[in-house]
């Protein structure tokens, strides 16, 4: 049987970690990647926003990481990360195999599902979000997270259809999806479109973007952070940020003379992505569209 839990990356991510002295795992899950980080030697805190997933990991690694059930990106896990002090933070992005396989979580698109998608469980559910968003935020929502060219259509389909009835299932927005898509539209397109829906509901670029520069800010000189992506608004958000800290001068290019830092914040390390091996994909198939990104912070203070 195939192991769709298994760490994805994990070669990669333990290359990188080599030498590491204290980690975070700030996106813990199961517990596969702190695991092997244990297994070098480092001490590891292990995060998770998801309490399901974060008793599974203990039950797994015991009392010898340190645990934090919070999100990633909130300043109670932001301010944990900089007192831990550590030389290596790892961030495995999106939502786990094991998140989609529980149908009353409402990440899939299989029929009757709730739509739920909640992270943590906390706040406002996917049915909440599109029931109650107006149709400029659905739109964007569809149009940035989900690269959906009919984002307007959708956003006003759906409008509709809440006007008549709440949406509370799965199938309520693959309906709607199949009214603007078109009956041809299948799993790809509901995959992509549920997606992105998650995305907005757990503000997980938002979150991605804020917490980049605080974790850069927790790493010891020469520490690591690496985070792997699956979708292409989170890879952009690293590259981007990892390639402007890499730049020795950001000041506008009308500026007579460089007024900013003028050194770099450290290195891209690997300069391109890491991507999964063709045997891995085949293994876990989950490894296909992750990407991973390393920044190295400078030796100096």
């Amino acid at each position: 049987m195939i192991d769709y839990h298994r760490p994805v990356l994990l070669e990669s991510v333990l290359e990188t970690a080599r030498g590491a002295t204290r980690a975070v795992d700030a996106t813990a899950g199961h517990g596969g990647h702190a695991e092997a980080l244990l297994a070098t030697g480092a001490a590891v805190m292990a995060i998770d926003c998801d309490p399901s997933a974060l008793a599974i990991a203990r039950a797994r690694l015991g009392d010898v990481p340190t645990y934090l059930e919070a999100d990633y990106a909130s300043p109670e896990a932001l301010a944990a990360i900089a007192d831990f002090r550590p030389d290596l933070i790892l961030l495995d992005l999106g939502v786990s195999s094991a998140q989609l396989d529980q149908e009353d979580r409402g990440f899939t698109f299989r029929p009757g599902a709730p739509l739920d998608m909640r992270m943590s469980g906390r706040g406002p559910s996917a049915a909440d979000w599109l029931n109650e968003a107006d149709e400029l935020e659905l739109a964007a929502a569809f149009r940035d997270n989900a690269d959906e060219r009919k984002a307007r259509r959708l956003a006003g389909e759906i409008a509709r259809r809440r006007r008549k009835a709440r949406l509370a299932t799965s199938d309520d927005l693959v309906k709607a999806i199949r009214a603007v898509l078109g009956p041809r539209s299948g799993p790809s397109d509901f995959a992509r479109i549920f997606q992105g829906v998650r995305i907005a509901v757990n503000e997980e670029l938002d979150g991605l973007a804020r917490a980049l520069p605080a974790m850069r800010d927790a790493l010891v000189p020469g520490g690591r952070l690496a985070v792997i992506s699956y979708h292409s608004g989170e890879d952009r958000i690293v590259k981007h940020a990892f390639r402007e800290w890499g730049r020795a001068c950001i000041c506008p290019p009308e500026l007579p003379a460089c007024v900013c830092r003028g050194r770099p914040l450290g290195t891209v390390d690997p300069r391109k992505p890491l991507r999964a091996t063709a045997e891995e994909v085949a293994d876990n198939p989950r490894a296909r569209s992750a990407k991973l990104r390393v920044f190295r912070v400078r030796n100096e203070a």
